[in-house]
């Protein structure tokens, strides 16, 4: 008995160990790199949304749920992800039905072009932050790379085992806990690179999209059919990656057959009264906080006269919850403004 005891001690210890390493070593992303926190962050979340946002950068970076809210009333979250795949967004659709049914989906249409992944990090940045389900389980398989197993998944400690020498003050700074870094998942910038020019767009033997990619677009329309949520596509107005014809027509067509709202920001650049001198920070292939503001006014009108979304501003229980979501990105606002004042990136907007 006293060597069974003995051992079962020994086996726990073990486990306590090893699971405070992992904790350890895992990136925190809570430092330049913030985007691999953004996942995760929507657990944290107490209320439901109205619409649920589906995509790569060109979400996370360009719509700003903050002004959807005090503009039009509309709850939202985006579970952006940096190269997020189709089958990605499908399996966060699944993962996030678990907690609530939005009464809207905006999927982004560029990552359709994809295939496959081409990062390892970007697969750990979306998946690495889903809750464990048969959703997560699924979306690994589907989409990890060649060298990527799904124990290493499991066992986040056998992936990182050898990051002793990359730790930095973070890690054991945000050890327990992890600050929030996002605005319902928007990512915020509020520096200023105006766009110049791009290179040239490559012509391509084949711009048919991925059998792959028409798989999970087709079981994102069908179960959001089936669960009676309306399904929006959309094309952000970044100047780049290029968005060729060829991959335009396919959207509308695809859109026409299935009766979605496809929505072409490309297309409307001087209706939103976007200015790329002044509304991105890096050249134009995302926006920053005054472009994303501005993209979220153009959006929130249409979703409202287009699919009906409802004004939530006379709920007092989400009234409170969103007055301190406004707080904390006008804090932040504020900050990042000072600190770019400070070194004298920031140029002054009327």
């Amino acid at each position: 008995m006293k060597q069974k005891i003995r051992t079962i001690g020994l086996a726990l210890t073990v486990i306590v160990v090893l699971a405070g390493l992992q904790r350890l070593l895992v990136p925190k992303y809570m430092g330049q790199v913030i985007e691999g926190a953004f996942i995760g962050e929507y657990y944290k979340e107490t209320t439901s949304h109205d619409l649920l946002i589906l995509g790569d950068c060109e979400v996370y970076e360009n719509i700003s749920p903050v002004t959807l809210w005090e503009e039009y009333g509309i709850t939202s979250y985006i579970r952006g992800s940096a190269n997020q795949l189709p089958a990605q967004s499908y399996y966060l659709l699944e993962d996030t039905l678990r907690y609530e049914t939005p009464k809207a989906v905006l999927f982004h249409v560029a990552a359709m072009k994809m295939e496959g992944q081409d990062r390892e990090a970007y697969n750990r940045m979306t998946m690495e932050g889903m809750k464990w389900s048969s959703s997560k389980w699924n979306a690994i398989c589907e989409t990890k790379m060649d060298g990527e197993y799904m124990l290493e998944y499991m066992f986040p400690l056998l992936r990182y085992h050898s990051r002793w020498q990359e730790l930095e003050a973070d890690d054991f700074t945000y050890y327990w806990k992890r600050d929030l870094v996002s605005h319902n998942g928007y990512y915020m910038r509020c520096d200023v690179k105006p766009a110049e020019g791009f290179p040239a767009a490559r012509r391509q033997a084949n711009y048919r999209f991925p059998d792959s990619s028409w798989e999970y677009l087709n079981r994102m329309e069908k179960l959001c059919r089936e669960k009676g949520i309306t399904l929006i596509l959309m094309k952000s107005p970044s100047q780049y990656p290029a968005w060729p014809e060829e991959y335009e027509v396919q959207i509308e067509e695809y859109a026409k057959d299935h009766g979605l709202l496809y929505i072409n920001c490309l297309e409307d650049q001087e209706t939103i009264g976007l200015d790329f001198s002044q509304d991105t920070y890096n050249g134009g292939l995302h926006l920053n906080l005054y472009g994303a503001e501005k993209l979220a006014l153009y959006l929130g009108e249409r979703f409202q006269k287009e699919i009906g979304l409802p004004d939530r501003r006379g709920d007092e229980g989400l009234q409170k919850v969103w007055k301190q979501k406004c707080e904390f990105y006008y804090e932040q606002q504020e900050k990042q403004e000072e600190e770019l004042r400070t070194c004298g990136f920031l140029k002054q907007f009327q």
